[in-house]
């Protein structure tokens, strides 16, 4: 089984930076695809940025290509989400999710979630 838990959410100003930290634990995530996610109130959840096992290739939604960069250090278990040039629009929950094969797109493709972290950008 492995655990997941977002930190650094928080209220930041239209502009301003964010990194979220996603820590798991109850066994190495090394060889674990590792995705963000988010959902808004009254929106569906959406893809935002994924990671490969050995962090060589990430992948990015349309909407915060070019702002956001995912990360990961395996040897502390753990994937960073550093999102620069927060937008209104990018208020959410954030979500981890881990699988034991390539990045996907669908949700519903994870094994494992974490509870979320709530990103709120003030215009």
């Amino acid at each position: 089984q492995v655990q997941l838990v977002e930190s650094g959410g928080g209220l930041v100003l239209s502009g301003g930076s964010l990194r979220l930290s996603c820590a798991a634990s109850g066994r190495s995530i090394g060889s674990y695809a590792v995705t963000w996610f988010r959902q808004a109130p009254g929106k569906e959840r959406e893809f935002v940025a994924g990671v490969s096992w050995t962090g060589r290739a990430t992948y990015y939604g349309d909407s915060v290509q070019g702002r956001f960069t995912i990360s990961r250090d395996n040897t502390k278990n753990t994937v960073y989400l550093q999102m620069n040039s927060l937008k209104f629009e990018d208020t959410a929950v954030y979500y981890c999710a881990a699988r034991p094969a390539k990045v996907t797109t669908t949700g519903s493709d994870y094994d494992y979630w974490g509870q979320g972290t709530q990103v709120t950008v003030s215009s």
